[in-house]
This record gives C-alpha cells, structure tokens and sequence, in this order.
C-alpha cells in the first residue's frame, strides 16, 4: 500500500501524524507520552514510515519533530544503542520503532499503525486467562479486529525485537491485538481508520470487562461470526483492503 497518493504533501502527511496523535490523548486511549504513531510513506523508490518521536509531549510535538525510516533496511544494520541507521530525522524515533517498521515490512495492508496504552484493554493485557484466550466473542464487534477474538501477544521488554516478533505473530491475520503487560496495537489501511479501531478495540475492552464484573458472558460461536465476517465484507470502506495473513 502506498499512502502518498491520499496527501498533497509530505508535510500533510506529518501534520495528519501529530493531529492523531493528540487525539489519543483526548480520546483517551493514551496518556502523557505514552504510544506512538506512524504511517507508511514512500521517498523516491524506497518503502518507508512516518513515526512519532521518542519522549516529546504530543502537545509540543511539530511535523518537523517526526523521524522517517526505510522499511526495507537490512537485517542487523540497526545501531548497538538501539536505533535504526536508515533513518531521517533531527529527534530520535518511538522506542517502537522497531515494531512499526518490521509490521510494514509484512504488511502490505497496513498504511498506518497506532499504539496505545488505553485502560481497559491494558488491564485485560495484564491477566492469565487474556494472555491464554485474548478477548472472546463476547460481542459482535469483536470482528472489527479481523477474527473471532482479540489476540495477545506474550510479553517482552519493549522497543526489542521480540516484542516486534510477538505482535506479528498476534497479528497475522488480523488487524489489531494486546500486548500483554503493555497496550494494544492497530493497523489498517489509513491513519483515521486505525485511530477508530484502536478507540473501538478499547470500548470492547471496556464492555468486556464490565461484563465479568458480573459473571460469565455468553459467547458468540463461529457460524455467527462468520455471519458477521461476511456481512462485514459487504460494507468495508473501499480505502481498506483485505486482511492479509492465514487468519
């Protein structure tokens, strides 16, 4: 997917970065400096992103503050401090940079990627029973996510490799997932739709949670949610593509 096309301009394309990023916080999926943005963007010839800085307050943040980074980077060629050499940028990138920019690299669906540490998914993240089923079929919308239940992936430091390697795994095939002990991720084919899945992922979190407060939730089975799937299909925005990975 190439996301040039959408903007007049790189600078466009930056400002529509920091705006998603300050909406995080006024949507209540972030707080402080916490998460980070990005979106895919191409330079010449070269695959490549668009990424929030690390440690800067989104409220600070100017388009001249974000960092591009090729995507297509060889293996090993990242710093020993942890920072990638292919990169442009005045200020260092997200300390998530890494897992940005290898989700692009498998991706080709993704145009934008939101992480967050949003409450409710983030408290879900931190118990057994989500990091063995992830989220359920307790609702309907649980699809949005691309399957029949909301993944998490295992823990690992954040900013590593690891990290990058369980989410691509929670996200195969789908597009949003917790990370357990940290948030949650979202992609898609634009930055307006993966900000709208990560606030929906967190208003199911939400619910979800609300629900064992008082007991064991009835669960949808597969023929209804591949009803659901399948209607899906019928109505999904023609900037989003189809979910690439086995499911």
């Amino acid at each position: 997917m190439n996301t040039n096309a959408t903007w007049p301009s790189e600078n466009a394309a930056r400002a529509a970065i920091v705006d998603a990023a300050r909406r995080t916080i006024a949507l209540g999926i972030n707080t402080g400096r916490a998460g980070n943005v990005s979106m895919r963007w191409h330079r010449g010839g070269a695959d490549g992103l668009l990424i929030t800085p690390s440690a800067l307050a989104y409220e600070a943040m100017t388009i001249d503050d974000l960092v591009w980074l090729a995507v297509d980077a060889p293996a090993g060629e990242d710093t020993a401090a942890g920072q990638p050499l292919f990169a442009d940028g005045a200020r260092q990138p997200s300390s998530e940079w890494r897992l940005h920019r290898d989700l692009y690299a498998v991706r080709g669906d993704a145009g934008a990627i939101v992480h967050a540490h949003p409450p409710f998914a983030t408290t879900l993240a931190c118990l057994p029973r989500i990091h063995a089923e992830g989220i359920p079929a307790f609702h309907y919308m649980i699809a949005v996510a691309g399957g029949n239940d909301i993944r998490c992936a295992p823990y690992a430091t954040f900013g590593t490799a690891e990290l990058s390697a369980a989410a691509r795994t929670a996200l195969d095939g789908r597009r949003a997932c917790l990370l357990a002990q940290h948030g949650l991720v979202a992609l898609s084919g634009t930055l307006e739709s993966a900000l709208e899945l990560a606030v929906e992922v967190e208003s199911l979190a939400r619910i979800y949670w609300q629900a064992l407060q008082l007991g064991e939730p009835a669960l949808l089975d597969a023929t209804a949610m591949a009803s659901v799937h399948a209607r899906f299909s019928h109505y999904r925005p023609d900037r989003e593509e189809p979910v690439q990975g086995a499911g």
